[in-house]
């Protein structure tokens, strides 16, 4: 497994994919952050700022998963893969930790943002680091959906795609829920929303069941991904 990783590592910036990622998301978070917070709006509030996070994210990390299983599949580098003396689970794992990696460290040189906000204020440290904490594992979620999803097809602009499709629509599943009559429907949508499962970070709350939500979602879509290769390696 530590064979595909560190391989999967650099080949992020061996290809301007990885570049790519970490300067946009520096750029388009830094802009966000500015607008949001106390840099602009004379408070130390970054609820705001975490939402417009989950935008980004749901958009600039498919850029990131994209290419995990469908430019080995494009060019068809996943035979060598597939008949290494690794396991599915392994292989899976390996490209899904060098994806949270780089997604990780490109997070953690962003978050020295907030340090800006004790030069004009006194931030709320507790709201801080919980925002992180769930938003963190909102985009391990994220990875992981579209790690699956880069699994099923060669192409990788429809891997990206449809990643944020499927990401957008997790996000905007509480708005649906809004028009449905139904009380038990509407609690059963928005028991995936994405965004009301974040709602309690913003409110400086450590909500034990949004972690084991994006804890479970990540584990789901990575357990499809392991079935996926493992019926293209028995075949």
């Amino acid at each position: 497994m530590f064979a595909i990783y560190t391989r999967e590592l650099k080949s992020y910036f061996l290809t301007p994919i990885g570049y790519v990622f970490c300067g946009m998301f520096l750029v388009i978070s830094a802009m966000s952050f500015a607008q949001c917070t106390l840099l602009e709006q004379s408070t130390a509030s970054v609820g705001t700022y975490f939402q417009w996070l989950m935008v980004i994210f749901a958009i600039l990390i498919p850029l990131l998963t994209m290419k995990l299983f469908s430019d080995d599949k494009r060019n068809r580098t996943d035979q060598i893969l597939l008949t290494s003396p690794v396991s599915v689970f392994g292989i899976v794992m390996g490209k899904y930790l060098a994806a949270i990696t780089v997604f990780g460290a490109t997070f953690i040189v962003n978050s020295f943002n907030f340090l800006l906000l004790f030069s004009y204020g006194e931030p709320n440290f507790v709201s801080i680091f919980v925002n992180i904490l769930g938003i963190f594992l909102l985009g391990a979620a994220f990875v992981a959906i579209g790690l699956f999803l880069s699994s099923l097809t060669e192409n990788q602009l429809i891997a990206a795609v449809s990643a944020m499709g499927v990401n957008a629509a997790m996000l905007l599943i509480s708005a649906i829920a809004g028009k449905v009559d139904s009380q038990f429907w509407r609690m059963v949508i928005k028991f995936f929303s994405v965004w009301d499962r974040f709602t309690p970070f913003t409110n400086q709350m450590l909500d034990l069941s949004a972690i084991i939500y994006y804890l479970s979602l990540a584990a789901v879509a990575i357990f499809l991904t392991t079935r996926v290769i493992e019926k293209r390696r028995w075949a």
